[in-house]
Parts: C-alpha cells; structure tokens; sequence
C-alpha cells in the first residue's frame, strides 16, 4: 500500500505534510512537559481537516506514542490520588464526545480555537490551585479535563495547573499528568469508537502520522531534565499562541465560503 493510499481523499499531500509537521512539534510538547500536545495540533489541523478526524488522529497517536512513558508514570505517580481524578474523566470524555459528533465543523473550530486561547491565559497567568486537596475537587477538575478531551483532546491545562499548585516534586506531578492522560485516552478511545469517530481514515492516516508524533514525543522526553522548564514552556506557550493566531484565518476563509 503506497502512502498515498493512507491519505484521506479530501486532504492533499500538501495538507497532510503540513499536519505531519504540526504532529512533529505537539509532538515533542508532549513528551517534555506531559502536555500541550493538543493546544498546538487541533487549533492548526483542524484548520486543515474536519475537527472530528483531527480528534480522532491525535488521541490514536497519542495513545500509542506515549504509551513508552506510561511505565515510569506508573512508578513515580501518587496512583492514588490520579484514579481519583480519572474518576471525573469518566464522566466528562462522552459529554465532550456527544457534542464533537453533534455540532457543526466550522462551530466546533471556533471553539477549539476559542477555548484553547482561554487556556492559554491560564497557564500565562500562573494560576495553580494552592487550597486543601479534596476529593470533589479532583474529580471536578478531572471531570472538566475528561469533557475538553472528548471534545477536542485539549484537557491539559485544569490538570496543569492542579498538579503543579500541589506540594510535591516536579518529576511526581509530571507522572501524574501522564498516567492521567493514559487513563483519559483510555476513556476517550471507547467513546470515540462507540460514536464511529475512529474509523478507517483515522486508522490509515494515523500510520502516517503517528511515526513522525513518535518521534517528537521521543525528542521531547530526552530534552526532560536536561534542558531548562521555564524557556522550553515558554516556547511552548508561545507556539500555542501562534497556533492560535495562524488557525483564526484559515476558519475566516471556511467562514465566507461557507
């Protein structure tokens, strides 16, 4: 089967080069900080093909490229308090699913773009929640994490800035992001199925994209402890705000040709 066979007929080879490049830099986001890969591909692909084959491509590579990272995760997280918080995603990964599959595409980019603009501002804005460590609290913030993941795969940021808000280690707070993630994919992968989202173009389309995810992914963990946190997040900060920037006027042009 030539690559080619792996494409989806409305996407262009231009087009699917140009997601494979997106993929590449979420891609190492993802592997050094645990998240961040969605802010900087579904604001960007979705300006490029429709946002449920984006949702659908990104949880499939992101579910098997970062799969590597999940055993360390489960050794260094607190597992405890993380099933807790899975607990929420559990509830809101088919609430976000049920309207990715109902709204209508060039809705669904608005609030993609929309949405992740507002976390970006969280996270500019170093908030971190500093309070007592309830049980209500973490589901809520897992249930609002597991909703943005259904819906766009974006459910980073409430997780963030809980994990980092909390006193404990770097190195913990970052397995929990990751063993959280494992498990919300998990969740996401079943509802996204059940709702015919993962289908045979994402499957195919994934082969291509998902080495070069891969790859970042794998670029992005060796840059872990090595290079320094506070510039490498303020880049990636920064190429989700271009993100952000650059999808706004591909979904103009979707707007007046609509």
């Amino acid at each position: 089967m030539s690559p080619g066979a792996l494409i989806p007929a409305e996407l262009s080879t231009f087009a699917a080069i140009a997601i494979c490049a997106i993929a590449f830099v979420s891609g190492t986001a993802r592997g050094f900080s645990g998240f961040g890969s969605a802010l900087i591909f579904m604001p960007l692909a979705s300006s490029i093909a429709a946002p449920k084959l984006v949702a659908a491509l990104l949880l499939i590579i992101d579910l098997v490229a970062a799969a590597p990272l999940l055993p360390n995760a489960w050794k260094q997280a607190d597992r405890k308090a993380t099933a807790v918080m899975a607990a929420g995603a559990l509830i809101g990964v088919p609430i976000g699913t049920y309207l990715l599959t109902r709204l209508d595409p060039v809705i669904t980019r608005w609030i993609i773009s929309g949405f992740v603009a507002a976390l970006l501002v969280l996270l500019l804005s170093g908030w971190r929640y500093r309070g007592k460590e309830y049980a209500s609290i973490s589901v809520g913030i897992g249930g609002l994490a597991g909703f943005c993941s259904g819906l766009a795969q974006t459910g980073g940021p409430p997780i963030v800035g809980y994990w980092l808000g909390r006193p404990i280690p770097s190195a913990i707070a970052r397995a929990n992001i990751l063993l959280f993630f494992g498990a919300s994919d998990f969740f996401s992968t079943v509802a996204y199925a059940a709702s015919g989202l993962i289908n045979a173009d994402a499957l195919k389309f994934a082969l291509v994209v998902g080495p070069v995810y891969a790859v970042g992914v794998w670029f992005g963990a060796s840059l872990f402890g090595r290079a320094s946190e506070a510039v490498f997040r303020a880049i990636c900060y920064a190429l989700i705000a271009a993100a952000v920037i650059i999808g706004l006027p591909a979904l103009d042009g979707v707007l007046r040709s609509a």
